[in-house]
């Protein structure tokens, strides 16, 4: 548990988490509240604009030429003799429920210095730190959902993926737009289609909020860790809202 960001994590992962707590503590949460207001969920029927564009092979091949001058990485497309094309793609991960991840231990031995053959196998529950970023090599024809079960084996996440949905976001008039992607979206495409900037579209990884949460189906340990997590967020929360309010009062005193 870091005194500065409140990350907690399991033993065992501690090697695996890589944190910048340096920062000072309440940094950054007027631009989270400004996200957070800004954000409007669209339609995952509604396409956008890029999913409406359709290129021949030589627009596909001059947009390819236009995405690689514009970054400034290695992370560039590539045009296969098939006619289909390889990319990078970077998804921001904002999961806000804990993941399942698999666990092993080893087993008493059977015979004195002769361990088990096989060992114990059970679930237990990852918090993916905030901002955790993921980048992809894929084809222009993989899918959204093959994008989702790519992300979670590099987690190791055992969680149904039907469980997460991959999201596009982009900014435009000051307001954040979020729009769910269809199963068979191709997320690669509408990289192309939209350019390097990721301003104009990124990808995020969220909760697929399709209805009311079975607990039932959860473990006592695992239902505990949730109170935690969900005491934590609120105490964060009200932080917030004191810090906002207290901001407000300041100025308008200072006004007076």
């Amino acid at each position: 548990l870091s005194p500065d960001c409140s990350f907690t994590c399991h033993y065992r992962c501690r090697a695996l988490v890589r944190l910048d707590c340096s920062g000072h503590p309440g940094a950054g949460d007027e631009d989270d509240g400004n996200e957070q207001v800004l954000e409007k969920d669209t339609n995952v029927d509604e396409p956008s604009e890029w999913e409406k564009t359709e290129l021949d092979q030589a627009q596909v091949e001059q947009r390819i030429k236009e995405y690689n001058s514009q970054i400034n990485s290695n992370l560039f497309m590539s045009l296969n003799k098939d006619g289909s094309y390889a990319g990078f793609i970077k998804v921001q991960l904002k999961l806000v429920r804990p993941v399942a991840v698999p666990a092993t231990n080893r087993g008493p031995s059977l015979q004195a210095g002769r361990p088990h053959p096989q060992g114990v196998k059970r679930r237990t529950s990852f918090y993916l730190p905030k901002g955790t970023v993921k980048h992809l090599h894929i084809l222009s024809h993989t899918r959204a959902s093959e994008v989702i079960d790519a992300l979670l084996r590099k987690f190791t996440v055992i969680d149904n993926p039907r469980k997460f949905a991959l999201f596009e976001r982009s900014e435009k008039d000051e307001q954040v737009y979020l729009r769910k992607l269809g199963d068979d979206e191709q997320p690669l495409r509408l990289r192309l289609l939209a350019g390097p900037s990721e301003k104009v579209l990124s990808f995020i990884l969220k909760e697929n909020e399709t209805g009311e949460v079975n607990w039932d189906a959860f473990t006592l340990p695992e239902l505990h860790n949730f109170l935690l997590i969900l005491q934590r967020e609120e105490e964060e929360h009200v932080r917030r809202l004191r810090h906002r309010y207290a901001r407000c009062r300041q100025k308008m005193q200072e006004a007076l």
